[in-house]
């Protein structure tokens, strides 16, 4: 496959019964827009595991790191677009203990993002690469809870569990108790391993958030190996699994189903976050009622396919305002694993429905997902990863939205008091000019399966026109609120707003 050629996802009535490209008046549509693949031959390297996304040189635009199965990470660095590998010039290792679970963090709060590797044997450390001015990266030899071995690691979160003002750890362990690291003014600690957050079941996703609206950030656990899933909610640094007294542990699975990659989005723009899923067995999406409980609406939406689901991500890709959902799955036997993936457009709030035809050369992810707009053009890309076979790579999919729907876009980077991307969890919501919900967004605190990214926040839009900014953030146990108002999205160089806590809008 050339580096030039296109592959698209249009294809004519006669071939796959698609018709016209669907306007964002137009819910009902199958048609997705046009993706073409980028970089193909300087990408395809098998044994992908891990795609994580950050702006590590601090230039405005997207970088890309990316695990190996060989022990190697690659990081790419944007340049208006273009990928170029300098991972190595950088000081990341070539090889070594196989990496997953690849994270980027602020953690020592100096204004450039620093990157962990969790690995998959519990008999390595992690690796800890501190980010020296977007120069270079220096692993962090000191001891600490954070680089200690014992993890078989699929999913890790850089997140601030107790609101302090830096960065706290969450390690998820597919082998044993899962480890929540506490720092302080005199490093990480371990919070005892006799917490009950210390989850000794098989987990592999992980995905913080506020579900019950009382100012901290709650857990949701994607565990695997028939186990049952947990939602620990967070009683101020107190955890309590309510997944049972929920409906959301799903109990009585067999050994080979479980629970793989979770994601959050609001699916329905009514203001709450809803969770989905992806499984070894059926998917489940878990509508937020606004009371603190949920209800598993993905039968009634279409998502209820049962899959051998890895990871999946939530992107308005083509910026009508309902944010859709990409899937990566696979299907057969070990030394022969084929990707069985879906994209499944959002209808409206309504329902959801794959427009990924049979056969589409996108369907090749098998790991790590994430929506990444990598060339700033106001539409969202698709970054994903291969693991198996020697077709493998970290492909990237760009999106040739129109122009006019392009521009139909609004990105919010959420800082903190002092300038840097540390308010993981912080939760952005837009409202039309009479005071209408119009959609929200989490910025994310993980998620699912090899995959992660400190990155804007990005919505897509019905129409044109000045919305109101809202962004909550979770500070000393409390929602603090600020609202931006007549935020003209066509204003905004690149249509990006920056926020800073603290800020008298």
């Amino acid at each position: 496959m050339g580096a030039s050629q296109t592959l698209r996802i249009v294809c004519a009535i006669s071939v796959f019964g698609f018709g016209s490209l669907a306007s964002a008046s137009d819910p009902d549509s199958d048609l997705a827009p046009p993706f073409t693949a980028i970089q193909v031959q300087d990408l395809a390297v098998p044994g992908s595991l891990s795609n994580a996304w950050a702006d590590v040189d601090n230039d405005g635009d997207p970088d890309l790191a990316v695990s190996i199965r060989t022990g190697e990470v690659r990081l790419y660095r944007n340049d208006g677009g273009k990928l170029v590998s300098v991972g190595e010039a950088m000081g990341l290792p070539l090889s070594g203990p196989e990496l997953r679970g690849l994270s980027w963090g602020d953690y020592d709060a100096d204004g450039w993002v620093d990157l962990f590797g969790g690995p998959t044997s519990v008999a390595a450390r992690s690796r800890l690469f501190h980010n020296q001015g977007g120069k270079g990266f220096v692993e962090v030899e000191t001891p600490s809870p954070v680089t200690e071995a014992g993890r078989s690691s699929r999913q890790s979160t850089w997140v601030d569990i107790d609101q302090d003002g830096d960065l706290d750890f969450f390690a998820a362990n597919r082998n044993g108790p899962n480890h929540l690291i506490r720092q302080d003014v005199d490093g990480f600690r371990r919070i005892a391993a006799d917490q009950p957050v210390s989850d000794p079941r098989p987990t592999v996703g992980a995905c913080w958030f506020d579900y019950d609206q009382d100012g901290d950030l709650d857990l949701f656990l994607a565990n695997q190996a028939g186990a049952t899933d947990a939602l620990w909610r967070n009683d101020g640094m107190v955890f309590v699994d309510v997944a049972p007294e929920l409906g959301m542990d799903r109990p009585g699975r067999r050994k080979e189903e479980g629970s793989v990659g979770c994601a959050l989005a609001d699916y329905d723009n009514d203001g709450d976050l809803d969770l989905y899923v992806a499984s070894y067995g059926t998917a489940v999406l878990y509508r937020n009622d606004g009371r603190g409980g949920f209800v598993d609406v993905a039968a009634a939406l279409g998502l209820n396919e049962t899959l051998h689901a890895v990871g999946a991500a939530w992107g308005d890709y083509d910026n009508d305002g309902y944010i859709d959902l990409f899937v990566a799955a696979y299907t057969g036997v070990t030394g022969n694993l084929r990707p069985d993936d879906r994209l499944y457009r959002n209808l409206g709030g309504r329902g959801f429905r794959n427009v990924l035809p049979p056969g589409s050369a996108m369907n090749v992810a098998d790991h790590g997902v994430q929506w990444v707009d990598v060339d700033g053009d106001g539409a969202l890309d698709l970054s994903v990863t291969r693991a198996h076979l020697e077709e493998g790579g970290h492909f990237i999919f760009h999106n040739d939205l129109g122009r006019q729907a392009r521009r139909r876009h609004l990105s919010v980077l959420v800082l903190d008091r002092n300038g840097h991307a540390t308010r993981m969890g912080a939760e952005v919501r837009l409202f039309s000019r009479d005071g209408r919900i119009l959609a929200t967004r989490q910025v994310s605190t993980g998620g699912g399966y090899n995959s992660q990214s400190v990155l804007p926040v990005h919505f897509g839009l019905a129409s044109k026109g000045p919305v109101t900014v809202e962004v909550t953030y979770l500070t000393d146990g409390r929602r603090v609120t600020q609202r931006y108002r007549r935020i003209d999205p066509a204003r905004l160089p690149g249509g990006l707003l920056r926020v800073r806590e603290g800020d008298d809008p």
